[in-house]
């Protein structure tokens, strides 16, 4: 499926996901075309890793990992790759009698047998399964091991020999055998108990036919993907129950098992992901799956392109295996030279040699463009996979790429580390990085906890101490867009106070989105709302003297971040301001919306598009064609401070204020 809608063009992309067609179209009509454009083409050019069979031998055990050693041989859904990072409940002790290619199949079987569990046959049971793929073939074997009569539905008689193998009853459509009548035979006229539909098609007729072969009260589980415009009387007369299946059992898609490693205890769920694949190594062991007629194809691993062009390709191939038989070693080299000549630098002394730790949506879209435009010499690119450190890496003009963090850090080939990680990690990396001696430029937030902010800030003063300090730079950028800088210039010609409102219209995310993780991303309020204590910060131009935060009631209780909440600010000079952090609005509402009141004037900013000033004389307006929240700004000043030896565009005592008081505001939120 992946590799096919890879491969498509952007119309047919589009057919497939119309809901994000309208994300889309909202999209343009707050943030612009041009924005949107560019937001749209760097989500299709991210990489996607393929693959979630996977054998191989434990190389490193992490913290907390008391169930595998290192040599262990396991099964696990990792990706095609040598070298895969799996949480621990993703994977599973292979007994000694199965074999890799065996065990390979764990995971596809694994969507058999969860079907299964949910259809729940008994001994005698007779049992339709449509479609004979690798996932319909395995299914036929364990509905035979759970003692059931199974007829099998395909139109590819080559696989349904197999089936019959398997000790399965055939139809095959193409031969003119109609599906109904057959199961209807089969099932000595009673209608079959149940039926599990393993195919893959656009058609409503596999759900249709399954409805009619039925007796009363079967059941029905969706397995592969169909049509699913059904007709009522199909199932009402009959009081059918149908179940789609979710991929490999209980756990599948809850970050807290399958990242935090969190199980269920088996006295209330006894069949997990991990379970179901023990299960299936049992029968493998106990021969009661047979899984070598399954493979059609092998392919070493320098060869996969081949093999992903035959899997689209070719529909009788069945089971295609990667063999990894090179040295692995020799291709794991510390770095990857990506052959690039980068002429943006002429190397002296004075220039940015960065190093990009993290590649992901945001350091690929913005960030890596921005420095790119600054004119930095761009030297090295780490990410804990890879993959998106070659990929991005040779589109950009790296000289080379790595997955060794600190042995980068730790380079003379850099003198400047970016950092665009998860946000748990930037204290650590900026730490690392200043340590080192190196200029750091690190995407908010500085830090999503008091004691790791006041080990920066340590670290940080006492090379201010000896004189050895390093620039340390954090991504605000929205300081340094021409609105805003407009909005300071306008400002400077108002001594009185000035009363703030900055409302952020910013949208739901799924519950279990790591930067709603307070462990991971800190939560929202120090994950996002950071940039907007920091933009009036700089409006006002004096200090924080207190914060005050309040969010809607019982908000707290049921989410695992703080959010949709009021954060008052009060500042030395008298000034005060709210930003309004909400998540209940409405997609096609601005974004960010900032107001300014002071002296009888106003000044509106509308999404970083469009400025309007009331009271403002010679000032009306300010209008861009395209949004420029001033990421490339931002980066060019920061490179533009280390060519000339200046001072960091934003003074570090500012930086550890905001870091501070975007810290307490969600301590106050989270204790209400």
């Amino acid at each position: 499926m992946l590799v096919e809608f890879g491969k498509a063009s952007y119309i047919s992309k589009a057919r497939k996901q119309p809901e994000k067609v309208r994300a889309v179209i909202d999209k343009i009509s707050t943030d612009g075309l041009l924005s949107t454009v560019n937001a749209v083409q760097s989500k299709l050019a991210q990489p996607i890793s393929l693959g979630y069979c996977n054998v191989g031998v434990v190389a490193e055990v992490g913290e907390g990992v008391d169930n595998f050693r290192v040599g262990d041989r396991v099964v696990s859904n990792g990706g095609h790759s040598d070298v895969v990072l799996n949480p621990k409940n993703l994977c599973a002790r292979i007994p000694d009698d199965v074999t890799d290619e065996q065990a390979t199949f764990v995971v596809l079987a694994s969507i058999g047998l969860q079907g299964i569990r949910l259809l729940q046959p008994t001994i005698g049971e007779c049992v339709v399964v449509i479609g004979t793929g690798v996932i319909g073939l395995l299914t036929v074997q364990l509905l035979r091991a759970h003692g059931c009569r199974v007829l099998a539905i395909d139109f590819d008689e080559s696989k349904l020999l197999i089936a019959r193998k398997f000790g399965a009853e055939v139809c095959n459509p193409m031969k003119g055998e109609d599906p109904v009548a057959a199961s209807i035979k089969f099932s000595r006229g009673q209608g079959v108990d149940g039926v599990i539909i393993t195919a893959s098609t656009k058609s409503n007729e596999p759900v249709t036919q399954a409805a009619r072969m039925s007796r009363k009260r079967g059941r029905i589980v969706l397995v592969g993907v169909t049509g699913l415009e059904i007709n009522r009387a199909d199932f009402y007369e009959k009081e059918l129950t149908f179940q789609v299946s979710c991929s490999y059992g209980p756990g599948r898609y809850d970050s807290q098992y399958e990242v935090a490693g969190h199980d269920y205890p088996i006295g209330f769920v006894r069949w997990t992901e991990q379970r179901n694949f023990e299960a299936i190594l049992d029968l493998m062991s106990d021969r009661s799956i047979d899984v070598d007629p399954l493979i059609s194809h092998r392919f070493k691993f320098e060869q996969s392109v081949d093999a992903y062009d035959l899997l689209t390709s070719d529909k009788g191939a069945i089971g295609i295996l990667l063999e990894y038989e090179s040295n692995t070693i020799e291709r794991h080299i510390t770095r990857k030279r990506l052959g690039n000549i980068t002429s943006q630098s002429s190397g002296i002394p004075g220039d940015a040699k960065i190093g990009f730790v993290g590649a992901g949506n945001y350091a690929s879209r913005i960030l890596i463009p921005a420095f790119t435009a600054s004119g930095a010499h761009l030297q090295s690119i780490s990410t804990s996979g890879g993959t998106n450190a070659v990929v991005h890496g040779e589109r950009a003009g790296f000289s080379e790429a790595t997955t060794d963090t600190s042995e980068m850090i730790r380079s003379t080939s850099i003198n400047t580390v970016v950092i665009v990680t998860r946000h748990n990690s930037h204290a650590k990396f900026v730490v690392e990085a200043l340590r080192a001696g190196k200029n750091v430029f690190v995407e908010k937030p500085l830090a999503i906890g008091l004691p790791e902010l006041d080990e920066v800030s340590k670290i940080y003063n006492s090379l201010i101490a000896d004189d050895k300090a390093s620039l340390l730079m954090v991504g605000f950028n929205r300081r340094f867009s021409p609105h805003v800088i407009k909005m300071k210039e306008l400002l400077v010609s108002v001594s009185a106070q000035k009363s703030i409102v900055i409302t952020v219209n910013a949208g739901e995310i799924p519950e279990d989105h790591w930067t709603r993780d307070e462990k991971v991303g800190g939560g929202r309020i120090i994950g996002e709302a950071c940039h907007f204590i920091d933009l009036m910060r700089f409006l006002v131009g004096s200090d924080i003297v207190s914060v005050q935060a309040r969010q809607m009631e019982g908000e707290h209780q049921n989410s695992k971040s703080t959010e949709n909440a009021s954060i008052t600010l009060g500042f030395a000079d008298g000034s005060f301001g709210t930003i309004l952090y909400i998540t209940n609005g409405a997609q096609s509402y601005q974004k960010e919306r900032i107001e300014v009141f002071s002296s009888g004037r106003v000044l509106q900013l509308n999404n970083f598009r469009k400025l309007i000033g009331f009271g403002y004389p010679g000032f009306r307006k300010m209008n861009l064609w395209k949004q420029d929240k001033g990421q490339n700004a931002c980066a060019a000043a920061f490179v533009e401070a280390i060519r000339t030896g200046s001072s960091s565009p934003i003074p570090a005592e500012e930086l550890f204020e905001v870091a501070r008081v975007s810290i307490e505001a969600a301590e106050l939120l989270r204790n209400q």
